[in-house]
């Protein structure tokens, strides 16, 4: 079975920096034991009240972004879409009670695109977009993951694309990664221990219990993938944390697999 993963995506900038986490990024495809027949990501910057699957042909690169190096906006991500994948998400989302609808026309953002573009270069396997809707409680979303679990089966890969600490307010530009803020660590580990026991309980309410949640997670659209995610390997329960470290502070950069 495919595994599923969460994916830290950090600044748009990630998809041109060079440190431990974007190496890591451009290995992970290396681990997985076949090619991915197609790709299912939710991106924190896709947003919508009720829940998006594209139908795109080809994809658009979005630019939701400003100020970054010039480079950046003659990047692309031309992946093609799968339509019969779609048919599938939007098959199995209706089947456990979750309305959803395609979206024919909107091309990946950069949560999607920057980090497919380090972990896929060559944007060879078709992609399949979903949004994401912070106006669901945490086990919604959970169940959201859990209704696609089935497609890990089929080969398809199934990715949250996001950040468990995302406030960028408390970023603190020009401090090196060795510079990490006591309280997003804290605040990590909390969550570390809830997804390595699969505490489903407390972690649907870390927004209560987690020590500085509310500077973590001021708004939950970057938290909500890690959950999505983690809703699809509900059947096996294991967590392994792969990656973890720091920008600026405090901007985690976490990838987790699920198995």
């Amino acid at each position: 079975m495919m595994p599923s993963y969460f994916f830290a995506h950090g600044a748009p900038s990630l998809v041109i920096e060079d440190h431990e986490y974007t190496s890591f990024l451009k290995n992970i495809a290396a681990t997985l034991t076949r090619k991915p027949k197609a790709i299912v990501i939710f991106s924190a910057h896709w947003e919508h009240t009720v829940q998006q699957v594209s139908a795109a042909d080809t994809y658009s690169t979005i630019y939701d972004f400003s100020g970054f190096p010039e480079e950046m906006y003659r990047m692309t991500y031309p992946a093609s879409g799968d339509a019969s994948v779609t048919e599938q998400v939007l098959s199995l989302l209706n089947d456990a009670g979750i309305p959803a609808v395609s979206d024919t026309s909107r091309g990946l953002d950069h949560g999607s695109w920057a980090v497919l573009k380090l972990i896929f270069p060559d944007a060879d396997i078709p992609v399949v977009a979903l949004s994401v809707n912070q106006y669901l409680d945490s086990a919604n979303q959970y169940e959201i993951g859990k209704a696609l679990a089935k497609l890990r089966e089929q080969d398809v890969l199934i990715i949250g694309s996001g950040g468990i600490v995302h406030n960028l307010r408390q970023i603190k530009w020009g401090v090196g990664a060795e510079d990490i803020d006591a309280w997003a660590f804290e605040f990590d580990t909390w969550i570390e221990k809830r997804l390595k026991d699969w505490n489903l309980p407390e972690l649907f309410r870390y927004s209560e219990l987690a020590p500085y949640a509310d500077r973590a997670v001021p708004t939950s659209e970057h938290f909500i993938p890690l959950l999505l995610a983690m809703g699809s390997g509900d059947g096996v329960r294991q967590a392994e944390l792969l990656h973890r470290s720091y920008q600026w502070g405090s901007l985690s950069l976490t990838a987790w697999r699920f198995n």
